[in-house]
């Protein structure tokens, strides 16, 4: 994980799905734990999608609170 990675879960958008056009650090943590059963996509998207997981499976999502407000 690098810090821009943190950045870009507060700023990209989910491309596709249900949840298509909310910032990847908004998904809900059923959407993100169907993904680590199911599979995350390729490329970065699963990439970011798999960071979030770890974040919010471990309660720590409050990490992103500063980087909201930039």
């Amino acid at each position: 994980m690098q810090a821009e990675d943190l950045k870009l879960l507060v700023t990209h958008e989910m491309p596709f799905g249900k949840h298509k056009g909310r910032l990847i650090a908004d998904l809900p943590g059923n959407y993100l734990n169907w993904f680590a059963r199911e599979g995350f996509p390729p490329g970065e998207i699963g990439r970011l999608l798999a960071l979030m997981h770890e974040i919010d499976h471990n309660g720590l999502s409050g990490l992103l609170a500063p980087l909201r407000q930039r």
